[in-house]
Protein backbone atom coordinates (compact mmCIF):
# COMPACT_ATOMS: atom_id res chain seq x y z
CA UNK A 1 0.00 0.00 0.00
CA UNK A 2 3.00 2.27 0.44
CA UNK A 3 3.80 1.75 -3.24
CA UNK A 4 0.23 2.70 -4.14
CA UNK A 5 0.46 5.86 -2.04
CA UNK A 6 3.78 6.86 -3.62
CA UNK A 7 2.57 6.17 -7.17
CA UNK A 8 -0.62 8.13 -6.53
CA UNK A 9 1.38 11.10 -5.23
CA UNK A 10 3.65 10.91 -8.29
CA UNK A 11 0.61 10.81 -10.59
CA UNK A 12 -0.90 13.82 -8.82
CA UNK A 13 2.21 15.95 -8.36
CA UNK A 14 4.66 15.02 -11.12
CA UNK A 15 2.28 14.14 -13.94
CA UNK A 16 -0.61 16.36 -12.83
CA UNK A 17 -3.14 13.54 -13.23
CA UNK A 18 -6.01 14.13 -10.81
CA UNK A 19 -8.25 11.47 -9.33
CA UNK A 20 -11.46 12.47 -11.09
CA UNK A 21 -13.59 9.67 -9.69
CA UNK A 22 -14.02 8.18 -6.25
CA UNK A 23 -10.78 8.14 -4.23
CA UNK A 24 -12.49 5.80 -1.76
CA UNK A 25 -13.25 3.31 -4.52
CA UNK A 26 -9.66 3.52 -5.74
CA UNK A 27 -8.32 2.94 -2.24
CA UNK A 28 -10.71 0.06 -1.48
CA UNK A 29 -10.12 -1.52 -4.90
CA UNK A 30 -6.37 -1.30 -4.38
CA UNK A 31 -6.63 -2.83 -0.92
CA UNK A 32 -8.58 -5.81 -2.26
CA UNK A 33 -6.29 -6.10 -5.30
CA UNK A 34 -3.21 -6.24 -3.08
CA UNK A 35 -4.95 -8.81 -0.85
CA UNK A 36 -5.92 -10.88 -3.91
CA UNK A 37 -2.43 -10.86 -5.41
CA UNK A 38 -0.87 -11.65 -2.04
CA UNK A 39 -3.35 -14.49 -1.62
CA UNK A 40 -2.46 -15.80 -5.09
CA UNK A 41 1.23 -15.79 -4.15
CA UNK A 42 0.41 -17.58 -0.92
CA UNK A 43 -1.68 -20.16 -2.80
CA UNK A 44 1.16 -20.88 -5.23
CA UNK A 45 3.59 -21.10 -2.29
CA UNK A 46 1.57 -23.89 -0.71
CA UNK A 47 2.50 -26.16 -3.63
CA UNK A 48 6.21 -25.28 -3.81
CA UNK A 49 9.06 -26.70 -1.77
CA UNK A 50 11.33 -23.63 -1.83
CA UNK A 51 10.84 -19.89 -1.70
CA UNK A 52 12.75 -19.41 -4.95
CA UNK A 53 10.45 -21.84 -6.76
CA UNK A 54 7.40 -20.07 -5.31
CA UNK A 55 8.61 -16.65 -6.45
CA UNK A 56 9.42 -17.92 -9.94
CA UNK A 57 6.12 -19.80 -10.30
CA UNK A 58 4.09 -16.86 -9.04
CA UNK A 59 5.79 -14.49 -11.46
CA UNK A 60 5.34 -16.89 -14.36
CA UNK A 61 1.71 -17.70 -13.55
CA UNK A 62 0.65 -14.14 -12.83
CA UNK A 63 2.66 -11.61 -14.83
CA UNK A 64 2.46 -13.17 -18.29
CA UNK A 65 -1.30 -13.88 -18.23
CA UNK A 66 -2.00 -10.56 -16.52
CA UNK A 67 -0.23 -8.57 -19.21
CA UNK A 68 -1.73 -10.53 -22.09
CA UNK A 69 -5.30 -11.07 -20.89
CA UNK A 70 -6.18 -8.42 -18.28
CA UNK A 71 -6.90 -5.57 -20.64
CA UNK A 72 -3.51 -3.92 -20.31
CA UNK A 73 -2.68 -4.42 -23.99
CA UNK A 74 -6.03 -5.46 -25.46
CA UNK A 75 -9.42 -4.72 -23.86
CA UNK A 76 -10.94 -7.81 -22.22
CA UNK A 77 -14.21 -7.03 -24.02
CA UNK A 78 -12.50 -7.62 -27.37
CA UNK A 79 -11.07 -11.00 -26.36
CA UNK A 80 -13.01 -14.14 -27.22
CA UNK A 81 -13.24 -17.72 -26.04
CA UNK A 82 -10.56 -19.00 -23.72
CA UNK A 83 -8.60 -15.75 -23.79
CA UNK A 84 -11.61 -13.86 -22.44
CA UNK A 85 -12.22 -16.46 -19.73
CA UNK A 86 -8.54 -16.38 -18.78
CA UNK A 87 -8.65 -12.60 -18.53
CA UNK A 88 -11.77 -12.59 -16.37
CA UNK A 89 -10.25 -15.24 -14.10
CA UNK A 90 -7.44 -12.87 -13.08
CA UNK A 91 -7.62 -10.00 -10.56
CA UNK A 92 -5.88 -7.44 -12.84
CA UNK A 93 -8.81 -7.57 -15.27
CA UNK A 94 -11.07 -6.38 -12.46
CA UNK A 95 -8.65 -3.85 -10.96
CA UNK A 96 -7.92 -2.02 -14.20
CA UNK A 97 -11.49 -0.66 -14.55
CA UNK A 98 -11.28 0.60 -10.95
CA UNK A 99 -7.98 2.35 -11.60
CA UNK A 100 -8.95 3.81 -14.97
CA UNK A 101 -12.44 4.66 -13.73
CA UNK A 102 -11.15 6.54 -10.70
CA UNK A 103 -8.31 8.36 -12.43
CA UNK A 104 -9.43 9.18 -15.93
CA UNK A 105 -13.13 8.49 -16.36
CA UNK A 106 -14.33 10.12 -13.16
CA UNK A 107 -16.57 7.22 -12.20
CA UNK A 108 -18.30 7.28 -8.81
CA UNK A 109 -18.19 4.43 -6.29
CA UNK A 110 -21.64 3.31 -7.43
CA UNK A 111 -20.23 2.30 -10.82
CA UNK A 112 -17.04 0.71 -9.50
CA UNK A 113 -18.38 -1.42 -6.65
CA UNK A 114 -19.06 -4.55 -8.78
CA UNK A 115 -15.38 -4.74 -9.76
CA UNK A 116 -14.34 -4.10 -6.16
CA UNK A 117 -16.65 -6.87 -4.98
CA UNK A 118 -15.07 -9.32 -7.45
CA UNK A 119 -11.61 -8.31 -6.19
CA UNK A 120 -12.75 -8.97 -2.62
CA UNK A 121 -14.01 -12.37 -3.76
CA UNK A 122 -10.63 -13.17 -5.33
CA UNK A 123 -8.85 -12.18 -2.11
CA UNK A 124 -11.14 -14.35 0.00
CA UNK A 125 -10.96 -17.29 -2.43
CA UNK A 126 -7.17 -17.30 -2.68
CA UNK A 127 -6.65 -16.95 1.07
CA UNK A 128 -9.17 -19.69 1.90
CA UNK A 129 -7.70 -22.05 -0.72
CA UNK A 130 -4.23 -21.34 0.65
CA UNK A 131 -5.32 -22.39 4.10
CA UNK A 132 -7.07 -25.51 2.81
CA UNK A 133 -4.07 -26.70 0.75
CA UNK A 134 -1.41 -25.78 3.31
CA UNK A 135 0.27 -28.93 4.54
CA UNK A 136 0.45 -29.26 8.29
CA UNK A 137 3.98 -29.39 9.66
CA UNK A 138 4.94 -31.79 12.39
CA UNK A 139 6.12 -30.13 15.59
Amino acid sequence: MIGFALLTVIALVVFDVPVRGSPGALLLGTLFYVAATTGFGQLISTFMKTQVAAIFATALLSVIPAVNFSGLLVPVSSLSGGARLTGLALPPAWYQPVSVGAFTKGLPFAELWPDILVLAGFALLFLVLSQLFLRKQEA
